[in-house]
């Protein structure tokens, strides 16, 4: 799995009934921005965006491979984050999109 696939298949893995209430749209600009996709959750739906669209609650940047690792659980999120691996604008818009996509 790559961070492009996992971003691209989040709309078909999660339930809307666990987006229900929530209106977000996050910016994930991996490898400086080599990939740059927005996933954004409005009225129980989630879509991924290529490219940076709209007003972000929250910017992700980061190197893809860290992306994957951090889904496989294979590295920890709050080392990547202290050791300044991944910048997270919004760490508490972070934290609910986190728990709903099973990053965190």
């Amino acid at each position: 799995m790559t961070a492009q696939d996992f971003l691209a298949g989040l709309p078909a893995q999660i339930a809307p009934e666990a987006l229900a209430g929530i209106d977000t749209v996050f910016h994930f600009n991996l490898d400086g921005g080599a990939l740059q996709k927005t996933i954004k959750v409005a009225n129980g739906k989630l879509e991924t965006l290529d490219g940076l669209v709209g007003d972000a609650k929250c910017i992700v940047s980061a190197k893809s491979d860290l992306l994957v690792k951090l889904i496989k659980k294979e590295e920890n999120p709050m080392m990547a984050v202290m050791m300044g691996k991944i910048k997270i604008s919004n760490v508490n818009e972070m934290m609910k999109f986190a728990k709903i996509f099973g990053i965190m």
